[in-house]
Order: C-alpha cells, then structure tokens, then sequence
C-alpha cells in the first residue's frame, strides 16, 4: 500500500515535469501533491537568497508568508535543514522554535506548540538551491516511514526545481534576443520588486525588457512606490551592471551647488574649490546616473543636463574643455513633468529626452493582493527587529489593509507595520508568544470593510486526496482560486497568469467545482 502511494505521487511529479506549466502554477501543485501525500498541515518551498530562505510556494500557510523572509541564523530549524544532507525530522519535544508557528492557515493565530516538523535541502547542478519543509498538528506524524518517502521523492522534488530553473533561463534568452551567455547568466531576482499581481507582473516583464536597452527611462509614480527599486532592478539587468550606480537626489541639491554636484569642477571655480573635482556624471562612468526627483532641477541646470543627454559631453565647472561621458541617466518623479512644461518650470525639450521611454510604477491601491504579501514581508523584520517569537495579522486586519487607499504607499505600509508591532509591545504582550496584530493597531482612517454577508466563507478541514486525479483536481482549485484572489476576482487576469485561454479556465474551474 505504501509502495502504491509513493508511486502515485512520483507519476504526478513526473507528469508535471512534461507539462506545460506556468512556473508559479508547477511549483504550487508541487507543495499541494506532496501535502496531500503526507495528509500534513502544511508544505513550504523555499528558495536560499543568500542569508535568506524565500518562500516561492506554499500550501497550508497563510497568505501573507510568501512575502516573508526568513533570516537563516535566527530560525535554527531552518539552518539545520540547509546545512544537513537528506531528511531532518523535529519532533513535538524540540527545543528549537518553529518558524511557522502562528502561520498554519486552519488555526491562524494558535501557538501550535505540539506539532512535527521535517524537513529536507534541495540541490541543483550540485549547488545548494533551498528547502522543502513539512509541518503537522499530531505528534508523531512524521515517524521513520514518512521520513524514508520524503527522501526518495528528493529526486522528483529536485527535478521540478531544476525545471523551473530551465524555464527562466529560456525565458531570459527570449527577452535579451540573444543576448551574450554573461548577460543571460545575470541573476533576475525578483525578490526585490515584491508582488504577483497583475500590475507588477507587467511591470517587471517592462523593466526586464527595456533593461538591455541603452535608453532613457523615465520612471514615474506616487511617493513610496519602489521607484528607486526599479532603478536599481534597470541596472542590475543592463549590460552596465558590472559598473557603478550612482544615486542623486535631485531634491536635496542646494541650487548654488547642483552644477558642481552633477558636473563636477575646476581648481579655483569658486571659493573653497582648492582642487579640481569630478561630478556625479564622472561618479558613473561607463553605468548608471538616476536622478530621483529629477522634476526639482533648477533651469539653469536643466540645460547642461540636455547638453550631456544630446553630445554625451559634460563641462566642469570653470573649465574650458568638454569631457566625453558614457553614461546611461534613469530618471524619477512624483509630479506630472507634462505640467511643469506647460506652466515653464520644466523644459520641454529635457522631458522629451528623458521620456524616451516613461515607465508608470502602479500605486499600491491597484496592486490587490500584493499588500498581503508586502505586509508578510515587513512583520517578519519586525518580529526579528524586536526579538518576538511570532508576528502575524489577524483576519480583521488583514481586511482593512486590503481595503485601505494607501497614499503613502509601499513606505507607508511599512510603517503602519512597524508602528503596529511596537504598540503591541508597548501594551505588554509577551515576546514569547505568538502575537497578533489586531485591526485597531493599524491605525487606519477610511477603511471600508466588507459586509459581513461578503466575508469569505471559512474553509473546510483539509481532506488529503484519495487518488491521483484527486489530488490533481485539488492542485487545480488551489491554481485558480490563488490567481482569482491575486486579481480580485478577475478571469481574464487569471486566466493569462495560468498561461490558459479565458474560455478554458472557466471550463476547467466548472470541472473542479469552482463553479457552478
């Protein structure tokens, strides 16, 4: 019997292999099929970023922690995993804390303190890749059996991984059009830029593409966006990622020092310049210049940047020769520059050569789903900034983030969490408990919550499938309802995510019982 199971959940794992999948849609029936198989509470994929683990799929977990990170020296369990070769098992009586206590989607919030735990590394190509943990509510539900089937699937489990892998590269090769093998060998971490939702799916896709480019970008969005994020995603993609990135402020620039600052200057140019100097321009010869704020610039300093954009040639500050400079500028506003043009504070012909290509930057409002993961992302900082055992949002909280308008953003959302975390501290709560964050610690004015007729209905127990079309109809469900929820409900959305046709998904969500 156990023979036959083991071998049902290695066909599904090969089945997948061929298939052609969406990276996110294989990674997550791959957690759901090896969930279903162990019958455990929950399974977590995670992806070693250098003194990190992130989570790229999840099953059983709630929603907000694939925008964690888990920091591997303050989570031992997940430290002994990554450094041990094959199955480690934790049993109910381990001293060493788990990271996902307070995180298991059927009792969000509970300290969970009895439970198994094990888990196991990934290699790919010989390299370390990440880890695959486990997590049940019984004790003992991880004995020597579960163990020696965790371990023979390694192969399977790897072979997914390393498939994925694949898939990105080709997908890397099709954007750089044959880009050289040092290009195409760049990292692409999106980890940075972190969202799923269809706006900055499109975003990142925008910004690889346009990356390779020798263009100037003209960034362009709401304070506490991530444009600085972008910039530095841009550069990190380019053929200038080997050279510097160098950061002006724009707003910051005193109007008497901004020539000297960008273009730099000669011995004796003005008083105090006792020898020559170079600018910023200089700063970043043969990368990147992004001007941040670029809408504040002074006239005057306006057209020696369209000098320098025009002849690739700058002059420092009392000196009598142009220098030459190979340097791409990337540029950033919050206002509307079009506006600055028409009322003359901005010249027009400098917009247009810094709007060769503008990138709008979507407010965090239109982002969805994202501000849950964004504020999984900023709790896990918080609990280990603050030594706590656990930090998570209760239901009620969750809703309201969902529902508020943001107009600071991504920055401000990060300090609604941090801000939150600290009351909660303040109040008294033990470090060494689990603690919740409870929707009146957020502090938010307008949220409009739904009606409690509109609240999600409570998921039943978890059954683990039976058989294999079972357990692939499940791995299905999950797929779409994930997608659904990421685009707040949106099929046409969904559907390009799935990498499926709008009339076939809802073919295939009628068959798995999703709709009616």
């Amino acid at each position: 019997m156990v023979i036959m199971t083991i071998t049902t959940t290695h066909l599904l794992l090969l089945t997948d292999l061929v298939a052609d999948l969406p990276v996110a849609v294989r990674l997550q029936r791959l957690v759901v099929s090896l969930r279903a198989h162990f019958g455990c509470g929950a399974v977590a994929l995670l992806k070693l970023d250098g003194e990190h683990l992130r989570p790229v799929a999840m099953d059983g977990l709630v929603s907000d922690t694939l925008g964690r990170r888990f920091l591997i020296k303050d989570h031992p369990r997940l430290a002994t995993i990554v450094r041990r070769h094959g199955v480690t098992c934790f049993h109910h009586d381990s001293a060493m804390p788990d990271p996902y206590d307070g995180l298991i989607a059927d009792r969000p919030g509970e300290p969970v303190p009895v439970h198994d735990c094990m888990g196991m590394a990934l290699d790919v190509e010989g390299e370390r890749w990440g880890v695959v943990t486990l997590d049940a509510l019984q004790v003992g539900a991880f004995g020597s059996q579960a163990q020696r089937e965790l371990g023979e699937l390694a192969c399977a489990i790897e072979a997914a991984v390393r498939v994925t892998r694949l898939e990105a590269e080709i997908r890397a090769l099709r954007i750089s059009g044959g880009a050289t093998q040092a290009s195409v060998n760049t990292p692409r971490d999106d980890s940075d830029f972190l969202g799923q939702s269809e706006a900055i799916t499109q975003l990142l896709h925008e910004l690889e593409v346009v990356a390779d480019s020798e263009l100037p970008v003209l960034l362009l969005g709401e304070t506490g966006v991530g444009k600085e994020l972008c910039a530095h995603r841009l550069h990190r993609l380019s053929r200038r990622a080997g050279k510097p990135l160098v950061h002006v402020n724009c707003a910051a620039l005193p109007e008497s020092l901004a020539e000297s600052e960008l273009f730099g200057h000669a011995r004796g140019a003005f008083s105090g310049a006792v020898s020559d100097r170079p600018g910023r321009f200089e700063a970043a010869e043969g990368g990147t210049l992004f001007l941040d704020e670029v809408g504040e610039l002074p006239l005057s300093i306006q057209a020696k940047l369209l000098r320098t954009l025009q002849n690739g040639e700058i002059q420092r500050l009392g000196a009598d020769q142009p220098r030459r400079v190979n340097v791409r500028v990337i540029a950033a506003t919050n206002r509307s520059l079009r506006d600055h043009v028409r009322d003359g504070t901005f010249r027009a012909d400098l917009y247009h050569r810094l709007s060769v290509y503008p990138v709008p930057i979507p407010p965090l409002r239109e982002r969805g789903h994202d501000v849950l993961l964004l504020a999984g992302r900023f709790l896990e900082l918080n609990r280990a900034r603050l030594g706590l055992r656990s930090l998570r949002l209760s239901a009620q909280a969750e809703d309201a983030l969902r529902h508020y308008r943001w107009p600071g953003n991504v920055r401000e959302l990060e300090h609604v969490i941090s801000r939150a975390a600290l009351k909660a501290v303040i109040r008294g709560a033990d470090r060494k408990d689990i603690m919740t964050l409870e929707r009146d610690m957020l502090d938010l004015d307008g949220v409009e919550l739904p009606a409690a007729s509109e609240a999600p209905a409570p998921q039943a127990p978890y059954a683990p499938p039976a058989t294999m079309q079972q357990i692939v109809d499940a791995s299905q469900r999950q797929a779409i309802r994930q997608a659904l929820s990421q685009h707040q409900g949106n099929w046409a959305a969904s559907a390009r995510q799935l990498g499926l046709d709008a009339s076939n998904l809802h073919k295939l969500a009628k068959r798995v019982g999703l709709k009616a």
